[in-house]
């Protein structure tokens, strides 16, 4: 019977901890050129708490960001991406991260604000 009620309990709490979780999956661009700016790009979208997963791509230019939208926002993640260096969909690339980036790293017009559709 102990153990029956343990199992629940646990069935529960993990219950519990999903619904209590928003997972939302966006897509974005972010400029970049190589495997070091993937490794980059990655490590400042997963640096941002509630971030689940994060895939840039480096043919498509998209990343993939799995995250609790009770924890974090779109805005968080692109502007951590920013600070490293690289200019997403909404924001330009912060200057002291793009001055950090090695040469191959560095995309022409990545300090311009990006353009309105």
């Amino acid at each position: 019977m102990k153990k029956i009620f343990l199992a629940l309990v646990l069935i529960l709490g993990t219950i519990t901890s999903q619904a209590q979780s928003d997972k939302t999956v966006a897509k974005f661009k972010v400029n970049g050129n190589c495997e070091m700016c993937k490794v980059r790009i990655e490590k400042a979208a997963n640096a941002v708490d509630g971030v689940i997963k994060a895939n840039w791509n480096v043919g498509t230019k998209v990343i993939k960001v799995v995250y609790d939208s009770t924890t974090t926002n779109l805005t968080a993640i692109h502007k951590s991406i920013s600070n490293m260096g690289y200019k997403t969909e909404i924001l330009a690339a912060n200057q002291e991260g793009y001055n950090a980036l090695p040469s191959c790293c560095k995309v022409k017009g990545a300090l311009e604000a990006p353009k309105k559709e």
